[in-house]
């Protein structure tokens, strides 16, 4: 499709229009339709204008108010700051009552994927982003079953920037819609070998074997620091002992002279 083929109609068909066109593209499958009343509401774009080049232009594209006589040049580059702000809108929209529900439809439909993790059972997925911030990083796919994230199949997909989607949707997806989160799974992968499960007593002995060796390696490294420390607390004992034993000494020897006296009296 062409957007020669959506020239013609009212001004709300050809906003509709370039909304179709722009879904109709190969490697667009992950973006839902946003509301035309959305897109108009011109709160729901605070802040777009410093992010976006020509964002007058592509929103006029957008919503088929753009002139006409620009030349192809600049219209190549109006449309590339279309794309570039709906898919802005997008990732704002995605999060609203309506826009949860029309994701929800292509999760059930699967339109994202399934989980390439053998034990998830061909899980769907939900597009993700690891940064909100626009050119960096490229979208991911989360599965809520192992909780992990992975790359999309197709270059198409993969290329796609991860801030027209957001880090928060697909747990904001699960925090409105509970009942789709599945349980939690318990199965793991176990290693064999002909057969037969690798010995848990020989990886616990290695682990004690480990954890001794450490233990071993913190004393040693605590004893190094000690003789100096210990001498001189001793020496610091023997001259307190030394000081105690001579008071001793004095004042048996004052009570011995004393008892004489009272004798010879």
């Amino acid at each position: 499709l062409t957007m020669d083929e959506y020239t013609s109609g009212s001004d709300s068909d050809y906003a509709k229009y370039w909304i179709d066109w722009f879904l109709g593209t190969k490697g667009n499958e992950y973006f839902c339709e946003v509301d035309e009343e959305y897109i108009l509401d011109r709160f729901n774009l605070t802040g777009l204008n410093t992010e976006v080049q020509f964002y007058s232009q592509a929103l006029d594209m957008i919503t088929d108010n753009l002139d006409e006589n620009l030349d192809e040049e600049m219209r190549d580059a109006v449309e590339r700051s279309a794309r570039h702000l709906y898919g802005l809108i997008h990732a704002r929209f995605i999060i609203t009552t309506h826009g949860l529900t029309k994701m929800l439809e292509k999760f059930k439909k699967c339109d994202f994927g399934r989980c390439p993790r053998v034990l998830c059972h061909n899980h769907p997925l939900l597009p993700v982003a690891l940064s909100d911030a626009p050119h960096t990083k490229s979208v991911k796919l989360f599965c809520c079953r192992c909780e992990d994230i992975y790359n999309p199949k197709s270059t198409r997909h993969a290329s796609i920037d991860g801030a027209y989607f957001g880090c928060s949707f697909p747990h904001m997806l699960f925090q409105v819609y509970p009942q789709l989160v599945p349980p939690k799974t318990t199965d793991r992968y176990v290693p064999r070998i002909f057969g037969f499960k690798l010995h848990d007593v020989a990886k616990q002995h290695r682990y004690q074997d480990m954890t001794r060796q450490e233990s071993h390696a913190r004393i040693m490294a605590g004893i190094e620091g000690l003789p100096t420390t210990a001498a001189q607390s001793a020496s610091r004992d023997g001259q307190q002992n030394n000081h105690k034993n001579k008071a001793n000494e004095g004042n048996a020897s004052v009570t011995e002279s004393g008892a004489m006296a009272d004798i010879n009296n």
